[in-house]
């Protein structure tokens, strides 16, 4: 009696040569600029229905025309996207018009480099409120597109900030000691947090659903390709940054291992995904999780947390309640 041969091995990852994804549709929040803007290129090259979430249609429609511009027979749209605004987003799903949803990428961010501390329409600090509660909410109104997929993936983009910060669970929103690149970093490390929870829940339900963590490394506007009107690096700005392209990298390579979260099949839930070149630049790898972003006590009081502040329910329409 012969056996079934074995499955064939997933061939190496190549940045250059990504797979097949015409019958997929992918959501990438802030998907018309920086990293979010290679992202979504990089994705449309698969074939797959890109979707640019963002709050500005000029913007996006820009990002729309650029990538079609680079790929050729680019299906690429843009919704109506405002993670700032928690009241928003429910109407917002409604108008993405799918059967299902194949990947979410959680990469739209704010980041201020300067006092005051400002503060989202809801009253949630601008940062934490809109990097972090803003995609906690959205996942949980993206949820039944996301299950009805056969293998759907939530991947979040974190930041190599969010290494050396820690939570301050009795001060979340930075309402005591406000500093703003300490409060970027603990909100990138926040979404982390969430996004390695979010698998355990998926996985003790198990749901269909998967959630992986990714982030850029190390990404410099100077060694970016240019793509006017988004973004134009000068020659002068490039030949001032190749010291720096020894540690570093630009926002097209930083899109990397984002993609590959999203599209590799031999990923898995739970992982953490960035450049191999010490975490800072390079072709994407699997790296270890921090210890403290893996903290399951630290995750669950930060999970209770989001929910009371966005009004969410704790299972996020994800994970059967009771489970």
């Amino acid at each position: 009696m012969s056996s079934a041969p074995p499955n064939p091995p997933n061939p190496p990852w190549d940045v250059h040569r990504l797979p097949v994804a015409a019958d997929r549709t992918f959501l990438v929040t802030g998907g018309n600029a920086g990293i979010g803007y290679f992202l979504a290129e990089q994705l449309a090259a698969t074939g797959a229905v890109v979707v640019l979430g963002s709050r500005d249609a000029g913007k996006a429609g820009a990002a729309a025309d650029s990538i079609r511009a680079h790929v050729p027979d680019a299906r690429v749209r843009h919704l109506r996207l405002d993670l700032a605004d928690l009241s928003s987003l429910e109407g917002a799903v409604e108008r993405l018009d799918v059967e299902r949803l194949d990947a979410v990428v959680h990469n739209a961010g704010v980041a201020l480099d300067d006092p005051p501390r400002r503060e989202t329409d809801d009253g949630h600090e601008l940062m934490f409120g809109t990097n972090h509660l803003g995609h906690f909410a959205l996942t949980r109104w993206l949820a039944p597109l996301l299950s009805a997929a056969p293998a759907a993936r939530v991947v979040t983009v974190g930041s190599f900030a969010a290494r050396s910060e820690r939570l301050d669970l009795d001060d979340l929103e930075s309402a005591g000691d406000y500093r703003p690149g300490r409060t970027y970093g603990r909100s990138k490390l926040a979404q982390m947090t969430f996004g390695f929870e979010l698998d355990r829940r998926l996985r003790a339900a198990g749901s269909t659903v998967s959630s992986v963590v990714a982030h850029p490394g190390g990404a410099l506007d100077s060694l970016t390709p240019s793509r006017p009107p988004l973004h134009t690096t000068t020659a002068g700005e490039r030949l001032r940054a190749l010291p720096a392209a020894l540690m570093v990298q630009g926002k097209e390579a930083g899109a990397w291992p984002v993609v590959r979260a999203v599209l590799d099949p031999g990923v898995r839930g739970g992982q953490l995904w960035g450049p191999r070149v010490f975490g800072l630049r390079g072709a994407p790898r699997s790296e270890p999780v921090p210890a403290h972003m893996a903290d399951a006590a630290v995750a669950a009081r930060l999970w209770a947390a989001s929910c009371e502040l966005t009004g969410v329910e704790p299972h996020l329409g994800l994970i059967p309640a009771g489970r």
